[in-house]
């Protein structure tokens, strides 16, 4: 086609889109036909710059919406314009692998990439074993979505040094509109703590996850503040949005994302002194073993606590400890005897994945329930990353899950003793410590069902491979290679 030719055709499409556009808006007296553009040029990006679509989809993350909250009446959800994004790139992407079989074999063969195979392996499993074979389903296809782009895919697109800080600002920038979107809305209730739970929503289901994103991102950004080879302006934004994250997160009444802060700033401690692993094991080994030999002096102690969630700061965190009045504590801990209930029911396989919420009311004792509690499914999950895989996919399941964390942090811990530049030192720590927070908040809580957790998670997972596989080893081989030249040259 000439160069003629194809202006015709750009001009006589662009007609037709008028014409159609205004026959719509004035037929149906909708807008909704405005998409069309910008669907075929996302779905083009897809096609011929799969890199550049899973950037923009990352950016799209914290602003997607689920499809429900504008059509109540359907069988379904989904988040948008995030899901379909997704399921396009895992489309496109296993078809064009089937078709040149050139991916990284280092990547496919990685340890955390194995325990990512068993992991999903075993999740597969339980879904023919399902007591809901059609929830497990689409559970067990969406972590696909998840993991393939933003763990494999992601691996590849982190070749390029400058795409570290991409990905995180790609997040952040739009999570800083949610949080100001958030803020107003709260301040027009005057930031009461009941508001709190759903001023964030469409964004955010409520605060919990919302929170628990605050905290993931703020060591990143602190990486950013301390970084010294980052421009001086650079640096100076990041205190700015540090600052507006730490005052959304007191703002959210979010007692998990604070916890988890403190464990992340534990974890910096620990890799930045040098301390050896041995005695973080057998430490956490004797806080587990008192736990449990004094456990019923320790509840008899908490249970004094009567200080329920406050909207003051001090009496706040004074509730994190209360198992005795408060309601949110409480309804926790029925979740998690629930969990271990189902667990004990279907010990191997589970109840299936994704069924958690529809199989666990009748688990329920009715002197663990709380004024929160409910029969209907409608109310969350476990509220645990662990015990909702051991209760939806037995002890394999939870087990499963545990080996890629470990497997994921035995290898950002190698990382950050074997990185020689101050910046990768930085991004490894940061990375760590953000991975922290989460799995930290996953006893609490559990959100990588959803994109909003999913992605910055798989995120991370895929930084600490990429950086294991491109900016150590193959630094390695270089250095191999020049010395290789330098002899033959000197012969």
């Amino acid at each position: 086609m000439t160069q003629k030719q194809k202006i015709i055709a750009f001009y006589v499409l662009a007609t037709l889109f008028i014409v159609t556009n205004s026959l719509v808006i004035f037929m149906k007296e909708t807008f909704l036909f405005n998409a069309v553009p910008v669907f075929i040029i996302v779905l083009l990006t897809i096609f011929f710059a799969l890199d550049k679509a899973l950037m923009m989809a990352v950016f799209l993350v914290p602003l997607s919406v689920p499809l429900e909250d504008f059509m109540p009446d359907l069988v379904f959800n989904v988040d948008l314009p995030t899901e379909p994004i997704f399921v396009s790139i895992l489309i496109v992407f296993l078809l064009k692998q089937l078709h040149d079989r050139d991916f990284d074999r280092k990547i496919l063969l990685h340890p955390v990439s194995i325990t990512v195979y068993i992991y999903l392996a075993w999740r597969l499993v339980t879904v023919f074993t399902s007591t809901i074979p059609l929830v497990s389903i689409k559970y067990w296809v969406a972590s696909l979505w998840f993991i393939v782009p933003f763990y494999f895919l992601m691996t590849q697109v982190f070749r390029k040094k400058v795409n570290f800080n991409r990905f995180f600002w790609l997040y952040i920038i739009p999570f800083i509109i949610v949080i100001t979107y958030t803020m107003i809305m709260h301040a027009a209730r005057g930031f009461s703590q009941q508001s709190a739970n759903y001023v964030m929503s469409p964004f955010y289901n409520d605060h919990t996850s919302y929170g628990a994103m605050l905290a993931m991102f703020i060591p990143v950004i602190v990486g950013f503040i301390v970084n010294k080879e980052l421009k001086k302006s650079l640096r100076i934004i990041a205190g700015f949005v540090l600052s507006y994250f730490l005052l959304a997160i007191v703002l959210s009444y979010t007692r998990a994302a604070w916890v988890s802060l403190l464990g992340a700033l534990g974890v910096f401690f620990v890799l930045k002194f040098k301390i050896n692993y041995k005695v973080v094991l057998i430490t956490v080994g004797v806080i587990i073993g008192l736990f449990f030999g004094f456990q019923d002096k320790i509840f008899f102690a908490l249970e004094r606590n009567k200080q329920d969630s406050s909207t003051y700061f001090k009496e706040h965190v004074r509730s994190i400890s209360n198992v005795a009045t408060d309601a949110s504590n409480l309804e926790r801990i029925n979740r998690w005897n629930c969990a271990v209930r189902m667990y004990k029911e279907k010990p191997i396989f589970g109840w299936g994945p994704g069924t958690y919420q529809f199989k666990y009311a009748p688990f329920q004792f009715s002197y663990e329930k709380t004024i929160i509690s409910t029969n209907a499914g409608d109310m969350g999950n476990a509220h645990s990353e662990y015990l909702g895989s051991l209760s939806e996919s037995g002890l394999p399941g939870m087990i499963s899950f545990i080996l890629v964390v470990v497997f994921i942090f035995v290898t950002g811990i190698r990382n950050y003793r074997r990185v020689t530049t101050y910046s990768m030192k930085i991004l490894t720590a940061s990375t760590i410590c953000c991975l922290t927070t989460y799995l930290l908040h996953g006893f609490l809580n559990n959100f990588l069902d959803m994109d909003k957790a999913a992605v910055p998670f798989w995120g991370f997972a895929a930084i600490i491979v990429a950086v294991d596989v491109y900016y150590i080893k193959n630094k390695e081989n270089h250095e191999e290679q020049l010395d290789v030249v330098e002899v033959q040259e000197n012969e």
